[in-house]
């Protein structure tokens, strides 16, 4: 699933558009090494210095960084993908490790219960250690019961809500609720290490247009975690953030990311750096975002 960039020519004749980099636990950033630049200037990237690759237009419905809102629905076919990939926990009972599930109906993915459960074991070297999982992917057979059930003002409709796209946990405590727990305060300020964000803070619910809900913790990955935890950015304002800057330069630990926004119309060729692993994810609007770690 995750596979370092060994050959560029390769992923070329091939066509790929998407490599994943690896983010081992020795690779965890330090608040005082996190540095952040801005550029808009994405093309300063020669053809001397990077490579071609060629977007298309289904990409802008791919990825992590996928904005699902109520003005953004899921993308046609992604709900089923991400349905094809969870797993039960309660049913494979190896993935539970350092935290508890409150319903045995709850469906991870492979690679979110994996990045869980390093966070957890993490938290738990500290004194941090009653987290548990309410909720995690849900189809839209489950999400329209939980709309009838809770009505407009607590859901999403189905077809809006992240959890059909399988990025999202309800993370719970059994020390209470998160908003005073040692485990949601643990993550506030450790998830972005590992990529997680709180997805509806308190304090942004007119941008979210969602009531806050401190159990609801978003994937989206490095460095955009980070970035986001820097500048105090919901995903809707990173995104604009991302189209506004066209470039943004980060240092965390030691590693340095350069991310890139591209709009796409149509399928074509951009060019990225030639040294270094990347990625690239839709922001289910209107571009794709390119994503380079040296």
């Amino acid at each position: 699933m995750k596979k370092w960039v060994f050959c560029l020519l390769v992923l070329l004749m091939l066509g790929y558009g998407l490599t994943k980099f690896k983010a081992g636990m020795s690779d965890l950033p330090d608040e005082s090494k996190l540095q952040i630049e801005n550029s808009n200037k994405p093309d300063e990237v020669t053809q001397a210095d990077g490579f071609k690759i060629k977007v298309t237009k289904e990409m802008i419905f791919q990825g992590d960084l996928l904005l699902v809102n109520k003005d953004y629905p899921v993308p046609d076919g992604l709900g089923l993908d991400a349905e094809s990939e969870a797993i039960s926990l309660v049913r494979n009972p190896e993935w539970i490790d350092g935290f508890g599930v409150l319903d045995n109906r709850v469906l991870l993915s492979p690679r979110l219960a994996e990045k869980f459960r390093a966070m957890v074991k993490d938290a738990a070297q500290e004194g941090v250690s009653s987290f548990l999982i309410s909720s995690g992917f849900r189809n839209e057979a489950d999400q329209e019961e939980l709309y009838r059930t809770l009505g407009a003002e607590i859901a999403m409709p189905p077809g809006y809500s992240e959890h059909n796209i399988g990025l999202s946990m309800d993370i719970g405590s059994s020390q209470g609720e998160m908003s005073r727990a040692p485990e949601g305060k643990w993550l506030i300020d450790h998830s972005w290490k590992y990529g997680f964000v709180l997805r509806y803070p308190e304090d942004k619910t007119a941008i979210t247009g969602v009531q806050f809900e401190p159990w609801h913790f978003r994937y989206v990955g490095l460095p955009h975690s980070a970035i986001m935890k820097e500048r105090n950015f919901v995903l809707e304002q990173y995104l604009d953030f991302l189209k506004e800057q066209k470039s943004v330069s980060t240092t965390i630990g030691e590693d340095n990311y350069q991310v890139f926004y591209y709009p796409v119309t149509e399928n074509h060729m951009i060019t990225v750096p030639a040294k270094g692993e990347y990625e690239i994810s839709g922001n289910n609007q209107d571009g794709v975002i390119v994503t380079i770690r040296k």
